[in-house]
């Protein structure tokens, strides 16, 4: 069980439990993947030094196909012994950080049929008008200014207001959601968690802040009901079944964490890239609605803020042609499968245009494919309609500066400049 090793060695084959992999350029990332996707599709590596101990290794997923049978085939590839770390996790952070992404059946579809009462199609439909306005204040903040940190002042704003808003946290909160979320995200970066400090105790930490956060907004909602997504939880009963206090402060930080992280990253990297290809943004520019849709698409193909899931096989398998063993461990990088030629013409290229994109920059088909997709994309949409129907010409004017991360390709800060006051 789980005794797999590494036997491939050649020139120029990429350390993905490197850290320092993930900090290299772009177009570099994509070239190792590529490398692998035509050497060694489903490589065997050691597992990262995160201060936690390590296990034997794990396999790693590059293609499209392979990618969607581990999603879609969750019986076999599964996700209770943790989804969100290959090395594995203390059974509290996968509690604390996890929720439904951390279960298997049957108490992930228990838990996903009772979080489903928040995301109904009717309370989806009422929060496009918020969405609206949210976008629409964003901007009005900054229009004037004529420069701003694209990260803070607008792609963190977004999400973060809709999620604590659908919540009921109040605005007072919204700092404090934004700073452990951070933490959660980021513990390898020193910006967020020194060097000098204990990983595991300061990602515990975060983590207990955000649940008590919610414990007691959920204790007030029992007794004070409103008509926000904490209310409809706390008192939502199937087959007699309802959330526990440590099952809604669990999936609260799942939604701030997910929900954040993959609207705010994906209209960080669409900025940058609009940036990048002034040929994209006319295209864009010159059919907004026709093109927005295919377009946020491609940024969220392009991006694809979540780089990878792990899965822990119940079984012996074979996928991709290698045979897999009962308790491996296997690292579905999205990231790769987005950019896999057997399924993306020009892979490396962004391109608003572009169709089909059965991208997996929202999971693989499968009971974990991601419950606020739908809630993303409209966001996205809305975002990128505000901005380039009153600041067209906005555009970063450095590099971005990106999370020091193996599991979020996230952009820390983003300096961008329009005409102030915007379209007159």
């Amino acid at each position: 069980m789980g005794t797999s090793t590494a036997t491939t060695t050649w020139a120029g084959r990429p350390d993905l439990s490197d850290i320092g992999f993930w900090t290299l350029p772009i177009t570099e990332r994509a070239a190792a993947f590529a490398a692998l996707r035509e050497h060694e599709p489903v490589p065997f590596f050691p597992e990262p030094d995160i201060g936690l101990p390590r296990g034997p290794g794990f396999w790693a997923l590059t293609r499209l196909d392979d990618l969607a049978e581990a999603s879609r085939n969750a019986t076999v590839f599964t996700s209770g012994k943790g989804a969100t770390n290959v090395v594995d996790q203390p059974p509290e952070f996968r509690e604390f950080y996890g929720s439904m992404i951390n279960m298997d059946d049957p108490r992930h579809a228990r838990l996903r049929r009772i979080v489903s009462r928040g995301f109904t199609p009717r309370r989806l439909a009422d929060l496009t008008d918020e969405v609206k306005r949210t976008a629409s204040a964003i901007v009005d903040d900054v229009i004037e200014h004529g420069e701003c940190d694209a990260v803070t002042a607008i792609s963190a704003r977004l999400p973060l207001k809709i999620v604590c808003d659908m919540m009921g946290v109040p605005a007072s909160q919204y700092g404090f959601v934004f700073d452990r979320s951070n933490i959660i995200l980021g513990p390898a970066d020193p910006e967020y968690v020194a060097e000098t400090d204990n990983i595991v105790v300061a990602l515990l930490q975060a983590g207990n802040d955000l649940a008590e956060l919610m414990r007691d907004l959920g204790r007030h909602r029992v007794e004070n009901p409103t008509d926000d997504v904490t209310s409809a939880l706390v008192n939502a009963e199937i087959d007699g079944e309802r959330l526990t206090p440590d099952e809604l402060a669990s999936f609260f930080i799942l939604l701030v964490v997910a929900g954040n992280e993959t609207t705010r990253n994906a209209i960080s990297w669409g900025l940058h890239l609009l940036t990048e290809h002034p040929e994209q943004r006319a295209a864009w520019l010159a059919d907004i609605d026709g093109v927005t849709p295919t377009a946020v698409e491609e940024i969220v193909r392009w991006a694809s803020p979540v780089i990878y899931m792990r899965r822990t096989l119940a079984v012996d398998a074979v996928l991709g042609g290698q045979q897999m063993r009962e308790g491996d461990k296997v690292a579905l990088f999205y990231w790769a499968a987005n950019r896999d030629p057997a399924h993306f013409g020009d892979p490396d290229a962004f391109d608003v245009r572009r169709s089909p994109n059965p991208h997996v920059g929202f999971g693989g088909a499968g009971p974990h494919f991601c419950l606020g997709a739908h809630l993303a994309r409209r966001e996205m949409t809305v975002m990128f309609r505000e901005l380039l129907t009153r600041v067209p010409d906005i555009a970063a004017t450095a590099p971005p500066q990106r999370l020091k991360s193996m599991f979020i390709n996230g952009i820390k800060r983003l300096p961008v400049a329009f005409t102030p006051g915007g379209v007159r």
